[in-house]
């Protein structure tokens, strides 16, 4: 094993016990950091929480489907997935893969195959930066895992849209966007044309619930003729285009 990866932390989304057991003491014997949860609720506050290093899901949990949790945790981490299931149809595969999943173990497997695919995705996330699930800006706090917006303590009620562009361009703040990322991005590729409308109607809306003064916005700056800058929230003396 590599000493890189000597003590990586790896979250485990398992709700029989059996088998958290018997990957407990594999992965202890790899000389791996390993964290247990055994609900997909828990699992993403522990995600959010410690940061691990890789994560490995069940599709099947108690509380829901381990693909929503994979979903979940793909809106604000790029954190190895490895889904363990019991289903090994083709479809199933393609579908946790296409949900964000970087390989696909089927149940029951080899704990030497497993160990061989966890080193693997840990080698090529070596370099890659975590996001953090709480972003700030001013008194401005978007908490990625929990869909949460709030300004000075308070919560801030956005609807799904409007939830999606903000964390869109939140998550690339200081860059500029233009009009066609964040459609693709927000709407989808078929929309390209037929919403860009909308984008100006959502930015508007999101400048009324973020700011006291939306005609002289400090989070959402418009490049004129080509799209849109998250700022910082430092103030307004901070920032000359908006």
């Amino acid at each position: 094993m590599s000493e890189a990866h000597k003590g990586a932390r790896i979250l485990l989304i398992e709700d029989e016990p059996q088998i958290r057991k018997l990957l407990k003491v594999t992965l202890q014997a790899h000389q791996y950091d390993l964290l247990e949860s055994g609900t997909g609720s828990d699992g993403l506050l522990q995600a959010s929480m410690n940061h691990p290093d890789l994560i490995l899901l069940d599709l099947g949990l108690p509380d829901g489907p381990g693909l929503e949790v994979l979903k979940r945790i793909r809106q604000w981490s790029p954190v190895p997935v490895i889904v363990l299931t019991a289903k090994d149809r083709e479809e199933d595969k393609i579908e946790a893969l296409d949900s964000g999943a970087d390989d696909y173990v089927t149940k029951p497997f080899s704990m030497g195959e497993l160990v061989a695919r966890i080193r693997v995705a840990l080698r090529h996330a070596v370099g890659t930066a975590s996001t953090e699930p709480v972003l700030r800006f001013g008194e401005l706090t978007i908490d990625l895992a929990q869909r949460l917006v709030e300004r000075s303590g308070n919560r801030i009620k956005l609807t799904p849209t409007e939830y999606d562009l903000l964390k869109t361009l939140a998550l690339n703040a200081g860059k500029v966007m233009t009009q066609k990322q964040l459609l693709r991005q927000v709407w989808g590729s078929a929309h390209l044309e037929t919403e860009g409308h909308y984008l100006r109607i959502y930015v508007g809306h999101l400048r009324k619930k973020l700011d006291d003064h939306p005609a002289d916005p400090i989070y959402i700056a418009t490049e004129p003729g080509i799209g849109y800058r998250f700022l910082l929230g430092e103030g307004r003396d901070a920032h000359d285009n908006r």
